[in-house]
């Protein structure tokens, strides 16, 4: 099979397509035939050494999938040959194969398109964990998403209104505004142009706003928990800004808010039933027609490394795929 392979810690253009055998499932682990396969900002940090995960050289980087399986590894019940699914492994998907635990395996059915669900798996379900077991966003309430054109950004912004909230999107264009708006967002913040904190404050009549899920770190972060109305829920979701903020710790005090962790890989390796729970939920969405995954971009697997460049230099909205 041919796979992506990183060699040594570098850039996406160090990253090298080879011919490799087909790796063997073993005990619990299944062979999926790759699909799609989703592209991550997590995909970037693993291959320069910057992510908390540190998987041995070499290796194919690429954290979700969407496949069919094509064998099984020796104690795996409830599934077969021939089931579709997603799964997060956290590297090994830019390849035409992955080996993949059965428990991170998550059923589809098979009129499901294997490239939206390959979109999926790690963002949309990092915005639904955030929001709905995290954030515990109510209908009515204030939603707003910072990089909100963005993987997980666009995810809540589609989330938070299928769940019943009013939506604010902010990006930092007003290209990137207008797609938000294509997809729900009820309210548009550029922060290049805007000010953060007294737009919030006259867009909610100076209340602020009941949840922020920030995925981007940085300079925002500040005046977003500032804008935060009381029992307020700051969702820390990551920093691809590359800035990991200093925040003052009288704000939660003064605003009676929370500053609420949100790690859904992890969530759904501790609470197993949980995490099959959402993604259930969220194909049920999809499969009704009320959540489309939206992919702005396919690349076939000999340009895995180009749409890693993409995700790295932040010209991506919404998501994209590699298409073995």
């Amino acid at each position: 099979m041919r796979a992506v392979l990183c060699k040594s810690y570098g850039m996406p253009s160090d990253l090298v397509l080879e011919d490799v055998p087909s790796p063997e499932p073993g005990q619990g682990e299944v062979l999926v035939t790759v699909k799609a396969a989703g592209v991550n900002f997590p995909d970037v940090l693993m291959i320069q050494n910057k992510y908390q995960h540190r998987p041995p050289l070499p290796f194919s980087p690429g954290y979700e999938i969407a496949g069919i399986i094509k064998a099984l590894g020796p104690g795996v019940s409830g599934l077969q040959v021939g089931d579709a699914g997603v799964a997060m492994l956290r590297y090994g998907a830019f390849a035409e194969e992955a080996v993949v635990l059965s428990e991170r395996f998550w059923r589809i059915p098979s009129d499901v398109d294997f490239v939206a669900a390959g979109a999926f798996p790690l963002a949309y379900g990092t915005s639904y964990h955030a929001l709905k077991d995290r954030g515990r966003l109510q209908p009515g309430e204030t939603l707003m998403v910072l990089g909100a054109a963005g993987g997980v950004g666009l995810a809540a912004v589609q989330l938070g209104k299928l769940m019943g909230a009013a939506v604010i999107a902010c990006a930092s264009s007003d290209e990137k505004l207008a797609l938000c708006k294509q997809h729900g967002a009820d309210m548009l913040i550029n922060y290049r142009t805007q000010n953060l904190r007294e737009t919030v404050k006259a867009l909610t009549q100076e209340r602020g706003v009941d949840v922020v899920l920030d995925p981007v770190g940085g300079e925002y972060a500040e005046p977003a928990v500032r804008s935060i109305a009381w029992f307020g829920r700051y969702l820390v979701v990551g920093f691809t800004s590359g800035e990991i903020p200093r925040m003052p710790m009288n704000l939660p005090l003064l605003k009676g808010c929370a500053l609420v962790g949100v790690a859904w890989d992890t969530y759904s390796r501790r609470n197993p039933e949980g995490g099959r729970q959402n993604i259930s939920e969220m194909i049920a969405w999809i499969r009704n027609g009320k959540l489309k995954p939206i992919v702005t971009a396919q690349y076939p697997l000999a340009e895995t490394a180009r749409a890693l460049e993409d995700v790295m230099q932040r010209r991506v909205q919404g998501k994209v795929v590699i298409v073995p």
